[in-house]
């Protein structure tokens, strides 16, 4: 397993959480692209929010619908890759996943898409209610 999510839980409408992801090495962490999906029963998996972890690099992604509201960062130190939810809806029930893919995954075009992920975690369970 080269990825473990951890943080999830339950919490009121307009609170907020922090997710972490961390990678079971340097080599995974680095010069790679780490992105945060989430799946909700029926619902297919949607590409939320993305971080390219090379060094000096940092570009990150996100998805309009938590624009504004969710924040992705790296640690590299730690090998981890957070993403801190703020302003929770109902809506944002889900399970989380991180998943890893190349550089080159965090590219517009292709960070939000499934298929350019190689190696995933087990995922995350936020509830969100009023």
């Amino acid at each position: 397993v080269q990825l473990v999510e951890s943080g999830g839980g339950s919490v009121q409408t307009g609170g907020s959480l922090r997710l972490t992801c961390t990678a079971s090495s340097t080599h995974v962490y680095s010069s790679s692209c780490i992105g945060w999906f989430r799946q909700s029963p029926g619902k297919e998996r949607e590409g939320i929010a993305a971080i390219n972890t090379g060094v000096g690099d940092y570009v990150t992604r996100y998805g309009d619908s938590v624009r504004g509201r969710f924040s992705i960062s790296g640690d590299a130190a730690n090998n981890k890759v957070y993403l801190q939810m703020n302003s929770l809806r109902s809506e944002d029930t889900a399970t989380y996943y991180c998943a890893v893919g190349s550089k080159w995954t965090c590219a517009a075009g292709s960070w939000w898409q499934v298929p350019f992920y190689g190696d995933w975690g087990q995922g995350t369970q936020v509830t969100v209610s009023s």
